[in-house]
């Protein structure tokens, strides 16, 4: 029994935000049903579906929205919903008649959440954009990357992920629970580009108070500073050092084996280069696994840097059971933990519409009607 057992929620098939929040809810026990147009991939990356493991734990119905009576089982969908997740450009719900104010007709309390780059208004609102173009114009992809070089894409984590669906799962909760109180719903406008600026609040903090310089690279987060940095190692691997706190520098020099009289003064950026020397140098001397022994026991804040293989099979990941296999993919297990309502991965990802059938006899349609719906090309059934 999850958090959110006995929610459930409608997704409209999408890439990037709207399936990941959608994991994120089901893992954490809500009913997602995910609206699969007929025919459509879904996501350019997957072969096979069953590999998409971010679409884990829903159910799917095909639906061609642009029949009218694939818009009416879509529209019962959604009237029974808590919660409604999509992801299309601004206006395109409201053509097919689903949008916010035609949904609340029938189901006043419904939270309608919507994920775009842009968000609902603005000039950029109706143009195409990926995580790239989100983090560009937000400040945050000016600000990654080493002394002297160019920026450098931080995958696209940062805006379809965690500016994307982390804030639109936070809103989508926060909206759901409000509308429990006040008996109406609302829309969450999680556009990636807000998400990606709140995501950097702190360092608008940081720059008010002189700590924080706009060239990247030179600052003491950002590569910048030579003990919170990556080094190395003998075998072409590296690892990672954060020992910002002087106790943990400390035992960071204890483990390198260099002596404090090495680096009279840390703090000063203009001899981190020359400090940082120092260390390649250290770190070179050993492979990666014999620096990962050595800091093993240490408050150094120093840890080797794994691949996602490696992260699932290291010793701490299974302790804490971070990783888990289905359908044999090792994919993360869900996050966060919940002392009482233990969330869990309830099944693999489906087929687009694998559950058709079982999802249209929960809404009260008869075995005639169903057929009725197929032979009226309406629905897709596998």
């Amino acid at each position: 029994m999850g958090a959110l057992t006995g929610i459930r929620v409608v997704e409209m098939a999408a890439i990037g935000p709207v399936p990941f929040c959608g994991m994120m809810l089901s893992d954490m026990g809500a009913d997602v049903v995910r609206i699969d147009r007929l025919g459509d991939a879904r996501t350019p990356f997957a072969v096979d579906p069953r590999q998409d493991v971010i679409g884990r734990g829903r159910r799917s119905i095909g639906l061609d929205l642009k029949n009218p009576a694939g818009l009416k089982v879509a529209a019962a969908l959604i009237g029974r919903a808590g919660v409604l997740l999509e992801g299309s450009r601004p206006g395109v719900m409201e053509r097919l008649g689903l949008g916010p104010e035609s949904c609340w007709v029938g189901n006043p309390k419904l939270v309608f959440g919507r994920a775009t780059g842009w968000g609902q208004a603005g000039d950029l609102a109706a143009r195409a954009g990926h995580d790239i173009n989100y983090l560009a114009l937000a400040g945050v992809l000016h600000g990654i990357g080493r002394k002297g070089e160019p920026p450098v894409p931080p995958i696209n984590l940062l805006g379809d992920y965690g500016g994307g669906g982390m804030l639109l799962t936070v809103g989508v909760l926060a909206a759901f629970i409000e509308s429990q109180q006040s008996g109406k719903g609302q829309v969450v406008d999680a556009a990636m580009i807000d998400g990606a600026s709140v995501l950097q609040t702190v360092l608008f903090g940081l720059t008010a108070m002189g700590q924080w310089r706009p060239e990247r690279g030179t600052n003491f987060l950002d590569s910048g500073c030579f003990y919170y940095d990556v080094y190395e190692t003998a075998d072409g691997k590296f690892m990672s050092v954060g020992a910002l706190e002087a106790k943990f520098f400390a035992a960071l020099l204890r483990g390198l084996e260099l002596q404090s009289e090495e680096f009279p003064d840390r703090e000063n950026p203009l001899l981190w280069d020359a400090y940082r020397d120092k260390f390649r140098a250290a770190f070179r001397a050993r492979t990666q696994a014999a620096w990962t022994k050595i800091f093993a026991d240490t408050d150094a804040c120093v840890t080797p840097v794994l691949t996602m293989q490696e992260a699932a099979r290291d010793r701490h990941a299974r302790q804490r059971r971070s990783f888990l296999e289905m359908g044999g993919i090792t994919q993360p297990s869900p996050a966060p933990r919940f002392s009482r309502t233990s969330s869990e991965v309830r099944s693999p990802p489906p087929i687009n519409g694998e559950h058709t059938r079982e999802i249209l006899v929960e809404i009260g349609c008869s075995a005639a009607e169903i057929e009725r719906l197929q032979k009226a090309s309406a629905i897709e059934l596998v």
